[in-house]
């Protein structure tokens, strides 16, 4: 049987650190190719459609695209930069046959771009350097190659890859060159790099269909829709297909609905065949990593192994005393269906039961990872409340190891030495430390994963705001040894009612308060942070006793300092290891898990 050769299509996903402009540049490359009609508004970022990354201004599912240039169909992949989505690149980069590898031309290559290139210099792709953001005005894009050679170097490219085409380009504006002097209005050179460069999909037409499934996607109208490349033959609608589960198991399914991308949009086709990227319907209860198959001859594809999750959470119902006075959805029933539901498309998570029927513990790649599962439940209309996030350990040879994080950190230099010092507190240790550029210093350390939890807050206080910090997974080793929690009490509410100017005057004189007037609270909800060690009750709720001595104008002259706002991030890096954190709709609430403070007085002695 002959191999037979593509020349029609070209499979490519973007890879690239965060904000490096992956999203930006799949932009542009959609307006040049025509996909837009010339009097279509169109959006920034078009590709980024959930409302939370639109909102936040990162990749966090893999999207799907086609661009067509001289006659060939380029199907692209859009990937997320963070490593807590990390799931996600892994499995898409099974579906291309090349990578354009995106650099920002004055930060050069970071943790991210260390971490997808690896996962696709594995798989053997093809990868092409795009030096992005040429037009910034402290762009060096020289250096920033050869930092980028120097990755490829390092994480032991083949010479076939080390022997990479340069294209340098300004996403924003649109333009892409093969030297810098070159002048250049538009993404050509890009477009005939990726058909000089990227290898046609080939393998055999006529053998029997091998599909993987990749991503899987779902719709009211058709269900779950499966989404992969064909690696041989062909697919027809209608057809009656096998599919080969991850455990060896084989059961039947039909083809209802097949369709491919064009732009933004899928089209309904009759058949497609080998090198296509495909959406199939109407297949039930499909997976991620399944095969779908020839009927006859069902032959399953190895599927890639993702990296196992590194922090766990517990996702309880709400039980607080506002409990079901926000949400839609509150029972165990809900909670537990949706997280199983979660599993379906979020391949990196894990959910097991607990031996509380109303608890569930949830493991995934990292703190974001996991926020932002939580902020899409809330914004469906769950409630329930989180615990501390703590990270999974591993015996491995008899050892007890913890999961390992490598830091990035630019920083102005005069904050380098506090970093470092907090740093050391958290059992980092430095491995790299770069000079200046701009007046920015870099450095590298490996820290364990649980010393990064509550510290993004206290650096960005540190270096005042000016500081960028990027970790991703490095591995396992010997766990090392205690690090400190919070060094600060919390200031819990003394009993349930509505904050009044008054009590919350006496009560700023303790701490930073994390409410304003009118704020209803409960017993043993956590109100801001105590400029002490310990916790304290304070009594928010507290009314002026009335005499008939009054000035006018008393009550205005009690000044409130404006309250610390908490987002859903900051709350999870906040709390201790004896509170949770309250999600509901409409509002997001710590509290201590022991509410009645007799009782908390009262656990603390035992211990």
């Amino acid at each position: 049987m002959d191999r037979f050769i593509r020349e029609d299509i070209r499979n490519i996903a973007i890879i690239a650190h965060v904000d490096h402009g992956k999203t930006t540049l799949v932009d542009a490359m959609l307006k040049q190719s025509g996909v837009f009609r010339a009097n279509e508004k169109v959006e920034e970022r078009v590709m980024d459609s959930n409302e939370l990354e639109r909102e936040r201004g990162i990749t966090i599912l893999s999207k799907n695209t086609a661009v067509f240039y001289k006659g060939t169909k380029i199907n692209i992949v859009d990937t997320p930069g963070h490593a807590d989505f990390g799931g996600e690149v892994e499995r898409v980069l099974k579906m291309v046959d090349g990578v354009l590898l995106l650099v920002d031309a004055f930060e050069g290559p970071m943790p991210q771009t260390r971490f997808v290139l690896k996962k696709a210099l594995e798989l053997k792709l093809k990868p092409i350097v795009v030096i992005n953001k040429i037009d910034r005005p402290d762009a060096r894009p020289q250096e920033v190659i050869d930092d980028v050679f120097e990755l490829f170097l390092e994480l032991g490219a083949d010479d076939e890859q080390l022997d990479f085409p340069i294209v340098y380009c300004s996403a924003k504006n649109g333009i892409a060159k093969y030297e810098l002097k070159d002048e250049s209005n538009n993404l050509e050179p890009l477009f005939d790099t990726i058909l000089n460069h990227v290898p046609a999909p080939q393998g055999y037409l006529e053998a029997p269909l091998q599909m993987l499934v990749t991503t899987i996607d779902s719709n009211e109208y058709v269900g779950r829709i499966a989404i992969g490349k064909i690696e041989r033959g062909t697919i027809r609608k209608n057809q009656q297909v096998a599919i080969c589960g991850k455990d060896g198991s084989i059961r039947s399914g039909k083809v209802v609905t097949l369709y491919t991308f064009n732009g933004l949009k899928r089209e309904e086709v009759e058949k497609a065949e080998l090198g296509d990227i495909v959406a199939v319907a109407g297949i039930s209860g499909i997976n991620i990593g399944e095969t779908i198959a020839d009927f006859q001859n069902p032959e399953p594809l190895p599927f890639v192994e993702i990296d196992e999750p590194t922090i766990s959470m517990t996702f309880s119902v709400n039980d607080s005393p506002f409990a079901g006075k926000e949400g839609e959805y509150v029972t165990t029933r809900h909670l537990r269906d949706r997280l199983f539901r979660e599993l379906e498309t979020n391949v990196s998570l894990r959910v097991s039961e607990t031996d509380s029927s109303d608890a569930f513990e949830v493991a995934g790649r990292g703190e974001l990872h996991l926020s932002i599962l939580i902020e899409t439940m809330r914004r469906e209309g769950y409630e329930f409340q989180v615990s501390r996030p703590k990270v999974i350990y591993k015996e491995i040879d008899g050892v007890l190891c913890e999961p390992i994080e490598l830091l990035t950190i630019d920083v102005p230099e005069e904050y380098v030495g506090i970093v470092i010092e907090k740093l050391g507190a958290r059992k980092a240790e430095m491995v790299n430390m770069s000079p200046a550029i701009n007046g920015y210093a870099r450095l590298e350390f490996k820290i364990p994963a649980r010393g990064l939890i509550g510290y993004r807050n206290e650096f960005l206080t540190d270096t005042k705001g000016n500081g960028i910090m990027n970790h991703i997974f490095y591995g396992y080793e010997p766990v090392k040894g205690e690090i400190p929690e919070r060094s600060r009490g919390a200031l819990v509410a003394f009993e349930t009612g509505e904050a009044t100017t008054y009590g919350l005057y006496n009560a700023q004189e303790r701490g930073t308060l994390f409410i304003g007037p009118g704020t209803q609270v409960y017993q043993g909800m956590i109100v801001g942070v105590c400029s002490r060690s310990e916790d304290i009750d304070v009594n928010v709720c507290k009314k002026k006793h009335l005499t008939n001595m009054r000035a006018a104008g008393s009550d205005e002259a009690l000044r409130l300092t404006p309250p610390v706002e908490m987002t859903l991030e900051k709350c999870l890096e906040f709390i201790a290891s004896d509170e949770l954190v309250e999600v509901t709709p409409k509002s997001i609430r710590m509290r201590k898990k022991i509410l009645n403070p007799e009782m908390r007085k009262k656990e603390a002695k035992k211990k």
